[in-house]
């Protein structure tokens, strides 16, 4: 009998108590949640598609993760650079602070890089004055916008000239002016989700199962 008396009470010695449960808890809810503020602060973030300014590339309503470090390590809070790991290269899709709005992200790709003169003629790139072949362009016939021609613009050492791939129907830095290296946020990398918010669809024609995971180029 005392030997199950004995057993009993070792049981009970080691069982935790409520407190010591909701303390476990505790710090495994903070870990996850100072794991998720690291990746979202330094390797990686999801934004959300707002409009067809980068159609083919992107659709209205699809979800990208970009990855931050690509550029550098910047503060989370006033985007401020800590480390340069790289600079964009021409045709690298990026997101970035609006230079109009600082409360918003734009997502456009790189056309212009850092001291060169870029120019516009009838939707034409010429850099330093040579013609750049464009394989991203898309011109709708229909429109006659302004931004197709363009006078020339010379960046600066830490600027960059950004379009959208729809040409026709992106605000970029036709519109402006080029975007400073401090703005940038990373560069896209990967469709997570993928949703087209038109109204009247059903739900297996909204969720465009072939554009999850799509990396961008």
């Amino acid at each position: 009998m005392s030997g199950k008396k004995t057993e009993k009470s070792d049981q009970d010695k080691v069982r935790p108590t409520f407190g010591q449960t909701c303390l476990e808890y505790g710090q495994a809810i903070a870990l996850a949640v100072v794991l998720a503020l690291v990746i979202r602060s330094f390797l990686f973030q999801a934004f959300q598609i707002p409009s067809g300014s980068m159609i083919p590339t992107f659709l209205e309503g699809d979800r990208v993760l970009v990855k931050k470090f690509t550029y550098g390590l910047r503060n989370p809070w006033n985007n401020r650079l800590w480390l340069e790991t790289g600079r964009p290269e021409r045709w690298d899709v990026v997101v970035f602070i609006s230079p109009e709005d600082h409360d918003k992200d734009f997502v456009k790709r790189v056309v212009g890089l850092p001291g060169e003169t870029v120019t516009l003629v009838g939707g034409e790139i010429f850099i330093d004055g040579r013609q750049l072949e464009d394989p991203y362009g898309r011109y709708d016939p229909r429109s006659h916008s302004p931004l197709r021609d363009r006078p020339p613009v010379r960046l600066g050492e830490n600027q960059y000239f950004m379009m959208g791939d729809n040409r026709d129907h992106s605000s970029d830095s036709r519109a402006w002016g080029p975007v400073e290296f401090d703005l940038l946020k990373g560069q896209a990398w990967r469709l997570y989700w993928s949703w087209d918010p038109r109204d009247g669809l059903k739900l297996g024609e909204r969720l465009r199962v072939g554009r999850v995971g799509r990396q961008v180029e």
